[in-house]
């Protein structure tokens, strides 16, 4: 064991080239057994390879499924075969049924969570998703206004506990300050979710009246039974919690009916992970206390007011899109409604490919690389309110674009840097606490922007030059209070609580205390930002 130690605390150690020149061009840095880091991030590639594909899938689904109530709105709408003529709903009924999604959402997504960190990961992720595709097939037997609250109510408690989920997985196999572009690889789903879904929209419209079904009937049924399969395949697709090398997980108890999944690394690359990543690995069950000591921690509530505001314009976006562009322009027939709203998330899809590469290179300035595309979503947000007019409404759709532009990295660095500050402080718990109450009492403003705002605003929905104007101001003012608590954080973050705490601990130590540090290679390594260097060399 004392060998052992001596080790870890060698681990991440800078090894001077004798040639300065060659270092620069070769830009290697040596562990004490001699691995490199171009051997390191290779290990990371091969993760890369196991876990993001399979929570790209699964994000994709789970986001199709719970966003096509908004475009079911407007599919085969003069036909009568829309939602609301269906279901014989009023404007309110159908933002009240977004919003109860919502609700359920805020409240379970720190309990799923929780559940999360004491059960297998994979295994909870898996139950989400299935769950997900079940209540999204439900969608389709949808006749009265009672069963759509009752569905939305069902999917909000299901999928609760997914988003922050899957930031928390992450942190199980990589250091937090690389995990900004990660968690934009797998968000990128929900943007091209966006797009296709609203395209192929176009086409389930066409199956309108077939067997009996109308149009989105066809797409909730569709979406939900291809979530099940998914679902159920994350028990073979998606890795459990890493073991030290050598350690065989115990087949007890209701493990014994869940199929195993193959460890996600073997041999010299799990020796490898296991060395960068020692925190990881040595965690202690968290307790009351140290959930309590991550509730009280200021950092969360920041963190929830800059999420607040992009989530709920990203969200406002999403289930209103097509009404908002409909708004500008009344003359659009129903797919041509869909086919321009899946534009606005290719921009958003370009913005996260674009900016959290960057954004992980230089981690130190996460508030930059968010208030920046926030500024952007304003001023898209005052183009779509005041440019152009009924006879010109096309610089109005141009500012929606603009809009998705600027959504894109917003979401993916709050939950980044909800790891980077949470996991340090709090460990395991700290990350899986922290990321849940971001993203449920942030997801308030889902709540704002779908029951409070547009169709459910009814004197702000009256056709005409102003109508929808006053939804997207206060969509500009969340905004603004989005980017004054980045940098309230910012400043905040260099004079408050930097003592003793604020060390790299073990994953299952909290702020109760700072025995058993565990100051791995990651966490010697990441204190310094990588830059532009090799960003787009690939090793």
């Amino acid at each position: 064991m004392e060998e052992r130690g001596q080790n870890q605390e060698m681990i991440g150690e800078r090894q001077q080239p004798a040639d300065k020149n060659s270092a620069f061009f070769e830009d290697r840095e040596l562990h004490s057994g001699g691995v490199d880091i171009a051997r390191i991030e290779k290990v990371y590639r091969k993760l890369d390879r196991r876990i993001i594909p399979a929570f790209w899938v699964l994000y994709f689904l789970c986001s199709a499924i719970r966003s096509n109530v908004g475009l079911s709105q407007t599919m085969n709408e003069k036909q009568g075969h829309d939602l609301a003529s269906e279901l014989h709903l009023s404007p309110k009924q159908i933002s009240t049924g977004l919003a109860l999604f919502y609700v359920c959402y805020v409240i379970f997504d720190t309990p799923s969570n929780l559940i999360m960190t004491r059960l297998s990961p994979h295994v909870w992720m898996s139950r989400i998703v299935i769950g997900v595709g079940i209540i999204g097939s439900c969608m389709a037997a949808m006749k009265a206004a009672w069963s759509l609250y009752l569905l939305r109510l069902l999917l909000g408690i299901i999928i609760a506990g997914m988003w922050p989920g899957m930031a928390y997985y992450l942190t199980l196999f990589y250091p937090p300050s690389r995990t900004g572009k990660r968690i934009g690889q797998y968000f990128t789903a929900a943007q091209v979710s966006a797009s296709v879904v609203g395209l192929v929209s176009a086409g389930f419209q066409e199956m309108d009246g077939l067997g009996g079904l109308v149009g989105f009937q066809w797409m909730f049924l569709v979406y939900g039974l291809i979530g099940v399969v998914v679902g159920i395949s994350l028990l073979w697709w998606l890795p459990d919690r890493p073991l030290p090398p050598g350690e065989i997980r115990a087949r007890e108890g209701w493990r014994k009916w869940i199929p195993q999944s193959r460890p996600a690394l073997t041999g010299e690359d799990a020796q490898i992970h296991y060395e960068d990543l020692t925190r990881v690995y040595h965690r202690r069950a968290w307790t009351l206390k140290d959930l309590w000591h991550v509730i009280i921690d200021w950092r969360v509530w920041p963190l929830m007011i800059m999420y607040f505001g992009v989530v709920g314009v990203g969200i406002g976006v999403q289930n209103y899109g097509t009404v908002i562009i409909q708004g500008a322009n009344p003359n659009l027939t129903s797919v041509q409604l869909s086919l321009l709203f899946a534009p606005i998330w290719v921009m958003d899809l370009i913005a996260i490919l674009l900016v959290t590469p960057i954004s992980d290179r230089f981690h130190r300035h996460r508030a930059l690389f968010f208030c920046v595309p926030v500024c952007i979503q304003i001023a898209g947000l005052l183009v779509t309110t005041y440019a152009g007019s009924l006879e010109h409404p096309w610089p109005r759709y141009g500012g929606l674009l603009m809009v998705g532009f600027g959504l894109g990295p917003t979401v993916p660095i709050t939950m980044t840097w909800t790891n980077e500050i949470f996991q340090p402080r709090h460990g395991e718990v700290g990350v899986a606490a922290a990321a849940a109450l971001v993203s449920g009492l942030g997801n308030l403003g889902s709540i704002l922007t779908t029951y409070a705002l547009y169709t459910g605003w009814p004197a702000d929905s009256i056709p005409g030059p102003k109508q929808y104007r006053k939804s997207n101001l206060v969509m500009v003012g969340i905004l603004c209070l989005s980017i004054l608590s980045a940098v309230a954080m910012t400043l905040l973050s260099k004079f408050v609580g930097n003592g003793p705490r604020a060390k790299q601990v073990s994953s299952g130590n909290s702020t109760s205390g700072i025995e058993g540090v565990f100051e791995d290679g990651a966490a010697r390594r990441e204190v310094r930002e990588r830059g532009l260097g090799r960003l787009w060399v690939r090793r």
